[in-house]
């Protein structure tokens, strides 16, 4: 796989070349990502995050490059719900030809897994999936019944569960099998619950930069409220120690 400073800046002096408007840099990114908008590429613009050229005109033009740091945006609120501040440090890293901060995470494992199977992002067999995860059909099945993962109509699983399913894996290794987990998704549960109550009105605003906006203040939050998580179990954990 190319190394993550090539991926985000785009090596090469023809990845810099200007060619794509902002509808063909939707396009291209749709694939992989189907919720970007025009609106949420503007606002990456507008927070320093890319720098597409611009014509005479006024009209954006973006290189290979400017798409690699776009995919790479993308991915790493995807992915790790890191906030626009924390990936902006991470590709003022890479522009200086620094190691990614944090690179390697669960995020990163299971994307290399993905790729190691050989699969493309999408829908994955049972088969496909479970190998991906490191867990058998067994405990596939049960992380279902529980609900910590489902399947589309035709019996597919998204590879966007797959950290999902290996933080289960991981689990069960130590003694706690997919029933035991149910806790973890009520508890996800009334999370989403309260950060859903702060997001909602701004989402239904019928403007796109107002959508985009509540958008990143929602991965914001998600990324927070899993700080937040993991820190009162550690002290739990670490009360348990001392006791």
């Amino acid at each position: 796989m190319p190394g993550a400073r090539q991926r985000a800046s785009g090596d090469g002096a023809d990845e810099h070349t200007p060619r794509l408007t902002i509808g063909e840099v939707l396009s291209v990114l749709r694939g992989d990502f189907p919720d970007v908008t025009i609106s949420k590429i503007r606002y990456l613009e507008s927070e320093d995050l890319v720098h597409p050229e611009r014509t005479p005109s006024g009209y954006r033009k973006f290189s290979s490059a400017d798409v690699a740091r776009l995919r790479y945006v993308l991915a790493a609120q995807r992915d790790q719900y890191l906030p626009l501040r924390v990936i902006k440090e991470h590709l003022a890293a890479l522009d200086r030809g620094l190691p990614l901060p944090g690179a390697g995470g669960p995020a990163a494992e299971a994307a290399e897994a993905v790729a190691d199977a050989g699969l493309s992002e999408g829908a994955l067999s049972p088969e496909q999936f479970a190998e991906a995860a490191g867990m058998d059909l067994d405990q596939l099945a049960d992380c279902v019944q529980f609900g910590l993962l489902s399947t589309d109509a035709d019996g597919r699983y998204p590879s966007s569960d797959l950290p999902v399913a290996r933080a289960a894996a991981g689990l069960a290794r130590h003694g706690l099998e997919p029933r035991h987990l149910r806790v973890y998704r009520t508890g996800a549960e009334r999370e989403a619950g309260l950060v859903e109550q702060l997001v909602t009105p701004v989402l239904r605003a019928r403007s796109e930069d107002a959508r985009a906006r509540a958008t990143e203040k929602l991965r914001e939050l998600a990324g927070l409220s899993a700080q937040l998580h993991s820190a009162l179990l550690e002290a739990r954990l670490r009360d348990l120690l001392r006791s």
